[in-house]
């Protein structure tokens, strides 16, 4: 079904390869001559009181033109990302009287040259007074110590189903009940947060940013410096890598108090977010603390499950502050539970705020499910493939609603469990563990199964452009933002099929909100580019046919309703009659804007399951992964190159994730893993060659039946690597242990 062949490759990789991409810190134009940079004055205490900020040895060095404090500047503060979350929690966009986190901008330094204005930095004295700091979630939840005091409380956003009516573990034979807890995480990107803006002699400002959502991020300055809509133009160029910690928003504060100097100096600025701001200062991921409670009958049944989320907000409700939601949308995941309720609480603490990190919610839920089912498979004495197995919602039930209300689109989950176990080996694994555990191997081998689904996509939909021009040539614009997913590929592979015309013909644009499709696009988060965007294109392409159907009537003197077009041949003709036909060249311009969102803004379902094992030294506590092996489904697959580039990436994070990755902090909110050299981020070094195996179950509630693809190796394989480092360790009693699966925590869980 895929509409490409496996050889495709993608249009984006030469000129990456060969160091000619345009990353903002690298950009050379004419607007940009002269710029001035800013370098931003970075909270070192966790919680204080600002009692003053002296920047007079600053403003003495040669080079500096100025220095902002939030008494400088006009702009509105940074309300919660969401209505949903606590109104009075809003985020000055410098640090207006107290600081909250570590790494919180405080001031700018804005000098002639980068490197004069980073070490005027040092000369910006802020004398803090400290107060008492907060980053225990129990703690927050209990609301001693309030961090905003407009909002009265810690709770940044809560949310509950309704209690049971009854006890519905009352009846089973077994019940579960334990703790999980979800690391912070540092997203990462290849490419720190930077940024550029000058403002035209029509009043106009543009910026570019390091962006996820660059509609976003001309919404956000608009608003917050009381600009008419329309003033701002936002691009966004190459970027580094995102991960959704640069989604939310679109921008962050430091974008817009950029653009704010670059106004009040009349001089284009630019400024580049350095590795060690960016470990503190850039959104983090996950942090968060789940119960879970699971329970059900003696030959494998699940009859009851509840899961309730603490989630970290850190010092300002983001997106990460909303991703316990996901919750409601996966949290019984596969499996045909009768009776179900998920709850999510989020409280604010002073570390660094949480975005939407890849997977936003769902490895967390999916790590919940899939570890309470391994705990009640050991309960009632089952293989935990099995238990899985005659519990997965059954093909033919879809759509399927869950006891928690979602609603599934399309799915083959037990084929796809099936599939894991056989390309993995499953029966000899465990063989080959029995031989070891029995030999009392210092190197123990581990088995994990997971099989998980998770929402992607829905909401807001997306909007796309196509222009068929005089000569042939073919120009698409969409809304999404692309940074690694392959949009140029992928787009013009749609719009290359319906209209017959060589991709290589077709250039896609986007990322420039003067682009009339970009203006409001919403994108490219969540894995919904290609089922919202390129639906856009694909409607947008169709209804430049039907238009261009009418001017081939015309020129050949028919009625409209008997023209065909032959997407072969890219000619129109009267049916019947082949040979007499005109081509897009003959046709002329056309053009169609097209916007796509699925009924009721409704998601699709991808899913997929994954065998994971690993081999644990007993003597150091190391883990290795040994074999991972996913069957994943994305609904028709477009380009099956693309789409195992973005499980693997997702693989390796899972890798990463689940055995070395995770922020720390102190007690007294100073971050312990503030560069690479303390906080270990996934490399080749630690990856493995996966086995990936797609299969593909189209879904209904889009055109071209696609699914969200780019965070399911996350989801898949973290609660995976999860089970076999606990499968690993049944043999010395370990019953828990939380994540990351470091040699130092595994060691000691194994000797302690």
């Amino acid at each position: 079904m895929s509409i490409s062949g496996p050889q495709v490759l993608r249009r984006e990789d030469a000129p990456l390869l060969r160091g000619q991409g345009t990353f903002i810190d690298g950009l050379r134009l004419p607007e940009l001559e002269g710029a001035l940079y800013a370098a931003f004055v970075r909270s070192t205490e966790p919680h204080a009181r600002i009692r003053s900020i002296d920047s007079a040895d600053a403003l003495a060095t040669e080079g500096v033109v100025a220095v902002f404090t939030a008494a400088d500047i006009d702009l509105w503060p940074l309300p919660p990302r969401l209505p949903i979350m606590n109104k009075a929690m809003w985020r000055p966009m410098l640090a207006d009287g107290v600081v909250r986190f570590v790494g919180e901008a405080v001031a700018v330094v804005v000098a002639t040259d980068r490197y004069v204005a980073a070490d005027a930095v040092e000369g910006v004295q802020v004398d803090y007074e400290p107060l008492l700091v907060l980053t225990d979630l129990a703690e927050s939840r209990s609301d001693g110590l309030v961090l905003h005091p407009a909002a009265g409380t810690n709770v940044s956003f809560q949310w509950a189903m309704p209690a049971f009516e009854d006890d519905p573990f009352a009846g089973c034979d077994a019940v579960v009940e334990f703790d999980l807890r979800h690391p912070r995480l540092n997203p990462s990107p290849i490419e720190p947060l930077a940024g550029a803006a000058v403002w035209g002699a029509d009043g106009r400002c543009t910026v570019w940013v390091c962006s996820q959502r660059p509609a976003g991020a001309k919404y956000v300055i608009e608003c917050a410096m009381g600009l008419e809509p329309g003033t701002v133009r936002a691009i966004a160029p190459d970027v580094g890598g995102g991960f959704g910690a640069k989604g939310g928003y679109g921008c962050y504060p430091e974008d817009v108090v950029v653009a704010f100097v670059a106004r009040r100096l009349a001089r284009p600025v630019r400024w580049c977010e350095t590795r060690s701001e960016a470990m503190v200062a850039m959104g983090h991921g996950r942090a968060s603390t789940h119960s879970v409670r699971i329970g059900g009958t003696s030959d494998g049944k699940v009859l009851a499950y509840e899961a309730r989320a603490l989630q970290d907000s850190g010092a300002y409700p983001a997106m990460g502050t909303n991703v316990t939601s996901n919750l409601r949308n996966s949290g019984t995941g596969v499996y045909a539970i009768p009776r179900a309720r998920v709850e999510g609480t989020s409280v604010v603490t002073n570390t660094t705020p949480t975005v939407a990190f890849r997977g936003a919610g769902r490895p967390e839920a999916a790590c919940d499910i899939e570890r309470a089912i391994d705990r009640f498979a050991v309960a009632i004495g089952m293989d935990p493939l099995e238990v899985r197995l005659r519990n997965v919602v059954a093909d033919d039930a879809f759509p399927y609603t869950s006891s928690i209300g979602s609603t599934y689109d399309s799915g083959r989950y037990g084929e796809a469990l099936r599939r894991a176990a056989a390309a993995a080996g499953y029966d000899a694994l465990r063989a080959e563990q029995a031989r070891r555990r029995a030999a009392a191997d210092p190197v123990q081998l581990g088995i994990g199964v997971s099989c998980t689904v998770e929402i992607t996509g829905g909401g807001e939909g997306e909007t796309s452009s196509v222009a068929v021009h005089d000569d042939g040539r073919v120009t698409v614009v969409v809304g999404t933002s692309p940074h690694g997913q392959g949009h140029q590929t992928t787009f013009a592979e749609i719009v290359s099929k319906e209209l017959g015309i060589d991709r290589d013909r077709i250039t896609v644009l986007h990322s420039d909100t003067d682009l009339p499709a970009a203006t409001f696009g919403g994108g490219t988060i969540g894995s919904r580019s290609a089922q919202l965007g390129g639906s856009a294109a694909y409607v947008a392409a169709r209804d430049v046919i039907d238009l261009a159907r009418a001017k081939a009537a015309d020129l050949l003197e028919a009625n409209a309703d008997d023209i065909v077009f032959d997407a072969g041949s890219a000619a129109f003709h009267v049916v019947g009659t082949p040979a007499r036909s005109v081509g897009w060249s003959d046709i002329g311009e056309v053009a169609a804007q097209s916007r796509f969102k699925p009924e009721g803004g409704a998601g699709t379902f991808a899913f997929g399951a994954c065998v994971a094992a690993v081999e644990l030294d007993t003597e150091t506590g190391e883990v290795r992964t040994r074999s991972l092996v996913s069957v994943d489904d994305a609904g028709t697959l477009l380009n099956p190159l693309l789409a195992e580039g973005q499980v693997h990436g997702g693989l390796g994070l899972a890798i990463g994730a689940a055995l070395m990755e995770e922020m720390v902090y102190g007690p007294d909110g100073i971050p312990r893993t503030s560069s690479f050299a303390d906080y270990p981020v996934v490399s080749s070094a630690e990856t493995i060659s996966f086995e990936c195996h797609e299969m593909e179950t189209p879904s209904p509630l889009n055109p071209l039946g696609v699914k969200g693809v780019g965070e399911s190796g996350t989801v898949v394989a973290t609660p995976a690597l999860q089970s076999a480092v606990h499968d690993a360790l049944v043999p010395f009693g370990v019953v828990h242990l939380d994540l990351p699966y470091t040699s130092d925590r595994v060691w000691a869980a194994i000797h302690g």
